[in-house]
């Protein structure tokens, strides 16, 4: 049968809209026709007018068109016209919590779902992987940061063709050929149906009398129209009646309509809208409100609980506060993946965190903030080693912009820098097992080596950020910066005696070993590790990774028995504790050593969980090592038009993972074969057809297919048996990819 290239399909990573987008069609319909003809285009307005809906709005529609254009085309076959703008996807990033500039470039790449985990500057990175891209990027809440957005957006305008931009913010990026589109509250009538649209949805019993029509349209008038101060009076309607809201409001009107002298009215009315609910709040929903400012995005009530409760507000009544201000529209009740949240809107996040000022209250409740999401960090780390990793996982993501507001606070006071140290390294597995090594490094170099040269004296922090410096470093294929980091860890864990410290640091000097190609080095390094953590009496995730790079590097010198022992022990041992990050690793090992023997059904087996887990982890290179070996597996079943198909989707995330690093020897063993035997019975040219059709998977679609390969019937191919993946590394070396 004739090769035919797989096509791309649009896809994205847009949120499911919560609540009904009421009117904006005019605007949507000119926002569609700016994206059409310029490749960057701001909505600018004063905060709390629409512009995130609005701009969502219209970055579904464009995902919806790509959709169907992609389905048009799969019914008129492969020779019918692609419709190429957005096949590549809609990606939304969202910038409101990021307020360190290092953060930009790697907040993109999170957005994009990319991962890299080489040394390469993250803005490198991403104008890498867009540089072929079709793709809507839509970009929310940059005012904090117009500057640094401005250029990272005018250098990958430049870098990438197909790139288009759709922008938020309150004022314009000032990038040439940006069409700019200032958004105005939406008109008397859409206004109107917006307010009564969400107090119905608050109270579905609620039905206006003519007086309250009246009233509701009053209340619109009185606040332009802008829809966030819109949804605050919903939420004051399902206590107060029209007649009140309004009422109330005129009571303040004038008192609270102060401000900058000069200020658009807009922004003024905005104020009133936001300082009107204010007044209305109890003193203690006011203080609740000024507390829960000191969050960044999401938080969940245990953290709202510790960080804002006192002698002025137990902790019991914390919970019927956050309802309070949530029937208020406050706050905003949002589902995810680590359970109910709760968020503030940045517009009224910042009115709190004004008050919160005034009271003169902000460092203590900084400290406090800082002091919780050490103590989570902790709770996480213990965890990790247990059946709960998942759960850790999405977690420590959710809270990611807790977590770094908490390092910025241990940096901006000198005297706490170890706490940042601890923080940076107890978070060692979110680094290295959730594909955040480039993040977890820019950590770890600040708390390490931050402005000033300030020296810590407490130790055994330090010592802990040293060697999940040079972990992480190790992975990353920087060996000078992994060693420097390694060898002071060892040398400092000797003079304050700190056994652990120590068998850290040697541990991490075999797993660069391992990954350099060292094996005999690794597998004396590894051995002394595991026998200095099994004296100190130490077991958890780290220990049982030791002992799996110990089978590793006996696998790959041919001690397969010895491999076999030590894996098969960390499965059980894994399995009785519910630890599946580790799992994977020691299934890598145990499926090399399967097909050694010539058992490729088993090999597949293994191979199946391993992907499986690796890509539930996000852990980029457990995922690439097993592919490629399952690509292996599937030339010895005899097929290799589908080796060809996974090996060609395996080889771009080298580029993520580091090919230097992992490009050679050992490492480099599965795909040297599985190219050579594939291409003796496909044939170079269409081995290389079938390697491109891989190469058009996205790393989803990737994963599908090669899971569902344990269930394909295999295309007999003439291959007969096919060696095990064991080549001799002068071999490894001479063929580079």
């Amino acid at each position: 049968m004739r090769h035919r290239p797989l096509r791309r399909t649009a896809r994205g990573n847009l949120p499911s809209e919560l609540s009904g987008f009421i009117g904006r069609g005019a605007e949507l319909a000119e926002l569609g026709g700016l994206l059409e003809v310029s490749r960057l285009v701001t909505v600018t307005g004063v905060g709390g007018v629409g512009k995130s809906r609005l701009v969502l709005a219209a970055a579904r529609s464009a995902a919806e068109d790509a959709r169907e254009a992609s389905e048009a085309q799969g019914a008129q076959g492969a020779h019918a016209p692609v419709e190429e703008r957005y096949c590549d996807g809609v990606w939304l990033a969202e910038l409101a919590c990021v307020r360190d500039p290092a953060l930009l470039e790697l907040t993109l790449s999170e957005a994009l779902g990319l991962t890299d985990h080489t040394t390469r500057p993250p803005r490198t990175v991403l104008a890498e992987h867009l540089a072929d891209k079709r793709l809507l990027l839509v970009l929310d809440g940059f005012e904090q940061l117009v500057d640094e957005t401005a250029s990272l957006v005018r250098e990958l305008l430049l870098r990438s063709p197909g790139l288009r931009v759709l922008a938020a913010g309150r004022r314009p990026l000032e990038v040439a050929g940006e069409r700019t589109f200032p958004l105005a509250p939406p008109v008397p009538e859409e206004a109107l149906a917006l307010l009564e649209a969400r107090v119905s949805a608050a109270d579905p019993a609620f039905a206006a009398s003519a007086a309250d029509r009246a009233a509701l349209v009053e209340v619109c008038a009185r606040l332009d129209g802008i829809p966030l101060a819109l949804e605050l009076a919903a939420g004051r309607l399902r206590m107060l009646s029209p007649a009140q809201v309004l009422s109330r409001l005129e009571d303040r009107f004038g008192l609270l309509t102060g401000g900058a002298r000069g200020g658009l009215p807009r922004h003024r009315t905005l104020r009133t809208a936001i300082g009107w609910s204010h007044e209305l709040c109890t003193p203690a929903e006011r203080l609740l409100w000024a507390r829960l400012s000191v969050f960044a995005g999401q938080f969940d009530l245990d953290a709202a609980e510790y960080v804002c409760a006192g002698p002025d507000m137990p902790v019991e009544g914390v919970l019927d506060l956050v309802g309070e201000l949530l029937a208020q529209s406050l706050l905003v009740r949002e589902e995810t993946a680590a359970g109910v949240r709760f968020r503030m809107l940045e517009t009224v996040r910042l009115y709190g965190a004004g008050w919160l000022e005034s009271l003169g209250d902000a460092v203590r409740l900084r400290r406090r903030h800082r002091d919780w999401y050490m103590g989570l960090a902790t709770w996480c780390e213990l965890d990790w080693f247990s059946p709960r990793q998942h759960e850790v996982a999405a977690l420590v993501e959710a809270e990611l912009p807790n977590l770094r507001l908490a390092l910025e606070c241990c940096l901006d006071e000198p005297d706490e820098l170890h706490l940042g140290q601890y923080l940076a390294g107890t978070l060692w597995f979110y680094w290295a097992g959730c594909g955040r090594l480039t993040e977890g490094r820019h950590w770890l170099d600040r708390t390490l080596d931050p402005p000033g040269g300030q020296e810590t004296q407490y130790e055994g922090s330090r010592l802990k950020a040293l060697w999940v410096l040079g972990y992480v470093a190790a992975l990353q294929g920087d060996a000078t910066a992994s060693m420097c980091a390694l060898y002071e860890c060892r040398d400092g864990a000797a003079r304050s005696g700190n056994r652990v410290a120590a068998a850290y640091a040697v541990h991490r000097l075999g797993c660069l070993a391992l990954v350099s190609d060292d094996m005999a080095r690794a597998r004396e390094l590894l051995g002394e590790a595991l026998e200095q953590y099994r004296a100190a009496g130490e077991l958890n995730s780290n220990v049982l990774m030791c002992q799996v790079e110990l089978g590793m590097a006996l696998a790959f010198l041919g001690d397969l028995p010895g491999a076999l022992a030590l894996c098969g022990e960390v499965r059980e041992i894994c399995d009785e504790r519910g630890e599946r990050w580790t799992k994977a690793y020691a299934l890598y090992v145990l499926a090399y050593a399967a097909l050694e023997a010539g058992g490729t059904q088993e090999a597949r087996r293994l191979l199946t969980e391993c992907v499986e887990i690796n890509h539930a982890f996000n852990d980029l290179v457990g995922l690439v090592l097993a592919l490629e070996l399952l690509a292996l597996v599937t030339v010895a079943e005899g097929d290799p038009a589908e080796a060809a198909v996974l090996q060609g989707a395996a080889e771009p995330m080298w580029g993520g993972v580091g090919l230097q690093l992992f490009g050679s020897g050992c490492f480099n063993a599965p795909r040297l074969m599985c190219r050579e035997r594939a291409g003796e019975v496909l044939g170079a040219e269409r081995y290389a057809a079938y390697a491109a059709e891989g190469r058009e998977l996205c790393r989803e679609s990737l994963v599908v297919r090669a899971l569902r390969g344990a269930a394909r019937v295999p295309r007999p191919a003439g291959l007969g048996g096919v060696p095990g993946p064991r080549v001799s590394r002068s071999t490894a070396r001479a063929d580079q990819p």
